[in-house]
């Protein structure tokens, strides 16, 4: 694990932190805890409030920044995040709570220290497959000590494997991967913290969501980029110029196939929407 700044030398910290949390507050109220609904419509248990708040007094002994998570008011998030322009903890405590409340065995636990609006530290944890995917700024993305990716790509559009989320894409761009799929295979597995892992590991060959929260990207995005993967806005091509709260991405691991994607999904969008060229 490359410890080439003082922000990386947090991150073996950080993983273990992570890692407790998921041990103590998260797994063993899988399958236990009872569920409500937020103004959104979206899932929160128990298990996300405890987390988050263990998460929030550990991270804070780590590095004592402000910190935006996923189960605080959008009044404290916008805050916060103003406030963390020279460092921001942002947390979601359990990305995938609709799966962790259905007994399906995909969440994970996710966790970035962002400086400047970017990330420079991104740890994501599956407590059910025992996984950690990490990295920090200029110094390569892991899986528990084995550098990203751990396997190869496909050459071809047509033979990919496709993460994609569907809810928030065009209409038109939705209806077109249903009906012509430009890829070989689709998987939607609703965590998009470890989706962006996935596509680092080599799991998944190519990525496209329609709009996701800071802590759905913000460790992810950090993770992919060291593992040499590239990622666009849905509807242009730097990533992080799309709106802060509702960023869309177009990804993948390898350039040659992200070439490929983009230009599909761009030719896709409806007229007035379509990607540009900076």
């Amino acid at each position: 694990m490359p410890l080439s700044s003082p922000d990386a030398a947090l991150l073996p910290a950080l993983c273990d932190v992570v890692r407790m949390v998921a041990a103590t507050e998260v797994m063993p109220r899988y399958l236990k805890v009872a569920h409500q609904r937020k103004s959104d419509g979206s899932l929160f248990t128990a298990a996300d409030l405890a987390a988050q708040a263990a998460l929030v007094e550990r991270l804070q002994a780590l590095c004592p920044v402000p910190v935006v998570a996923e189960e605080m008011s959008r009044e404290e998030q916008a805050g916060h995040w103003l406030e963390g322009e020279q460092g921001l903890w942002c947390i979601d405590p359990i990305d995938g709570t609709s799966n962790f409340v259905n007994g399906v065995p995909y969440f994970a636990v996710s966790v970035a220290l962002m400086r400047l609006g970017r990330p420079v530290l991104g740890v994501v944890h599956d407590p059910v497959a025992g996984e950690t995917f990490y990295a920090a700024a200029g110094g390569g993305a892991f899986l528990d000590g084995e550098p990203l990716p751990i396997k190869g790509f496909v050459p071809q559009l047509r033979n990919a494997m496709a993460g994609a989320d569907l809810k928030r894409v065009p209409k038109a761009l939705a209806s077109a991967i249903v009906d012509r799929p430009p890829f070989g295979s689709l998987r939607s597995f609703g965590a998009g913290t470890l989706e962006w892992c996935y596509v680092a590991a080599g799991r998944m060959d190519v990525y496209l969501h329609g709009g996701q929260k800071l802590w759905d990207y913000a460790a992810g995005s950090l993770i992919l980029a060291e593992a040499g993967g590239s990622m666009a806005g849905l509807h242009g091509d730097d990533f992080w110029a799309a709106p802060l709260w509702q960023r869309g991405v177009v990804a993948a691991l390898d350039q040659g196939l992200f070439e490929q994607w983009r230009g599909w999904v761009a030719a896709h969008l409806p007229e007035g929407r379509k990607q540009h060229r900076t």
